[in-house]
């Protein structure tokens, strides 16, 4: 099995979630534009921002794989030759899509360019897997409803060369393989084309068609049950099986998160596939990579449906909520002269005990003994957004540009 190839695969958003994916150990990063893309939520890339995007990755030995995969509508198509030349001539390399149209417009416009075939598409048999690959596509990125065993049967069943990419962590989405109407019928946003509103995340009662406004809960909670609320997905501890099913690729959920998710989650996973590397018969994790993927916003975490579906992985009824254990305080931007320069993301105190998250290093305590403003002058705390500081190097570690101070909420 070839696990020197395996591939961490993270979400960018906008320049900073690139930047911190980068920093934190991605093979690549996935990305969308400002057309075709299904997150409309987060900034994305403009022609500009996709060019610096993409040289920037190069320039650190990643690749880019631009997201084209909404369901299109007729009057959509027109634009596509010219967003997907750019792209190409950009230096993507790859565009992901679930039309078989834009996938023939692709082939047409920009026959050398790599095409993955996203989930939205809905593979889960090795004839549909075996069909695209003969109709171009170098990548299948199988549906999120599948077993290790069938992706196993899809791996086994389909050419070497064919790259099987699945999720491995974070949101999942109630309906198959994200293709749902609700956002569409319920508040006109398409989620196939970007714009999903999560209304499987809403609460909800149940009235009785005689008793107009009077609303019962499903059962005994006054906010309502959440039916449609699907766990996370956290397959931290099992890519050693993830490989020997012959996955390619490991894909972290999270475009429209935060930079913060992205180096933490990324950085795990580096982490995670770098051991299992050095010895894939005995994967084991230590402590600190495993408790990694706690300290970012997230719901419940469940392994979806690679084991089958027992009863830890359907759906979390309490709430809609995250759980959130920590919080990002600042992003370093240098080390020296025995200090450490950063900026601040959220407020901290002189006295609080922190944390410092370097790419592929055990987290480091840190105890704040004392604080400068960006003008040299003693501060009691970080107050301001985004202000400058700096704080005595009392751990003796040069950490690099963008490392990750924390602390607990």
């Amino acid at each position: 099995m070839a696990y020197e190839n395996l591939e961490v695969l993270a979400p960018a958003g906008d320049m900073e979630r690139l930047d911190a994916a980068l920093d934190f150990g991605a093979d690549a990063v996935y990305l969308g534009g400002t057309a075709f893309g299904m997150r409309a939520g987060p900034k994305n890339f403009d022609a500009a921002a996709l060019k610096a995007a993409v040289e920037k990755s190069h320039e650190r030995g990643g690749k880019v794989y631009l997201t084209c995969n909404t369901l299109p509508r007729n009057n959509e198509i027109p634009y596509f030759e010219e967003f997907i030349k750019y792209a190409a001539d950009c230096g993507i390399d790859a565009a992901i899509v679930a039309d078989l149209g834009l996938m023939s417009l692709i082939k047409k416009f920009t026959p050398d360019l790599e095409i993955h075939m996203s989930t939205q598409t809905g593979i889960v048999n090795y004839v549909t897997a075996r069909e695209l690959y003969d109709m171009g596509a170098k990548r299948v990125v199988l549906a999120r409803e599948l077993s290790l065993d069938e992706v196993a049967e899809i791996r086994g069943k389909t050419p070497a060369d064919l790259d099987i990419e699945v999720f491995v962590h974070g949101a999942m989405c109630v309906s198959f393989s994200g293709r749902c109407l609700l956002s569409s019928y319920l508040v006109n946003r398409d989620a196939n084309r970007g714009q999903c509103a999560q209304p499987c995340r809403w609460g909800y009662h149940l009235m009785e068609e005689k008793r107009d406004g009077q609303f019962f809960p499903v059962f005994e909670d006054e906010k309502g049950t959440y039916i449609l609320n699907s766990k996370d997905m956290c397959m931290i501890d099992h890519l050693d099986k993830l490989a020997k099913a012959g996955v390619t690729s490991l894909k972290i959920e999270g475009r429209a998160k935060s930079a913060y998710y992205v180096s933490v989650i990324t950085n795990a996973y580096r982490m995670a596939v770098d051991i299992l590397k050095k010895d894939p018969e005995n994967y084991a994790l230590p402590d600190h990579v495993r408790e990694e993927v706690f300290k970012v916003s997230h719901r419940d975490y469940c392994t979806g449906f690679f084991f089958g579906h027992p009863s830890e992985c359907r759906q979390y009824y309490e709430d809609s909520g995250y759980i959130r254990s920590y919080d990002v305080c600042a992003v370093v931007d240098k080390c020296e002269n025995g200090r450490i320069y950063a900026e601040q993301r959220n407020k901290f105190l002189l006295g609080d005990e922190l944390e410092i998250l370097a790419p592929s290093q055990r987290p480091v305590k840190y105890t704040v003994t004392e604080l400068q403003n960006a003008d040299g002058e003693l501060v009691e705390n970080t107050c301001h957004a985004a202000m400058k500081f700096s704080m005595p190097n009392t751990v003796g570690i040069d950490f690099p540009p963008r490392s990750i101070i924390r602390k607990k909420a």
